[in-house]
């Protein structure tokens, strides 16, 4: 069994040795605008990412008082507020065009990773706090 292990990461570590192989290869052959656009389009999913992780910290005194409310429905309304707000700002991001099925698709799976992480975190947050 061991044998098994030591060979199947063997193997494993030299197929990631041959993609990042292959990345920078391509990477290094790549026009200059092709290489500008990936970065420039990694650099604004990174930075929403980050407004998405840090707003319901720096708003712990909204949820709060929208905890003291003990409303379901209060709470959703403000975990929406969040998502529809964070999801806008996706957009903005982008300059507003979100052509194509699969940016759609990935649009939509980005603001339902938001909405899930903002009822996780304000729920989490709420406990706290109460």
């Amino acid at each position: 069994m061991d044998f098994l292990k030591t060979v199947g990461g063997k193997i494993v570590s030299g197929l990631v040795a041959v993609a990042v192989i292959g990345v920078a290869i391509s990477w290094w052959q790549m026009d200059p605008e092709t290489r500008q656009m990936l970065l420039s389009g990694t650099g604004r999913i990174l930075s929403w990412l980050l407004v998405v992780i840090v707003v319901p910290w720096v708003s712990f005194f909204l949820i709060a008082r929208v905890a003291k409310l003990e409303s379901n429905a209060a709470g959703a309304v403000l975990v929406l507020l969040y998502t529809v707000i964070e999801a806008l700002v996706l957009a903005w991001l982008f300059h507003w065009t979100i052509h194509g099925a699969t940016a759609i698709v990935f649009f939509s799976a980005a603001a339902l990773l938001a909405g899930v992480y903002n009822l996780f975190a304000c729920d989490w947050i709420a406990e706290k706090v109460q």
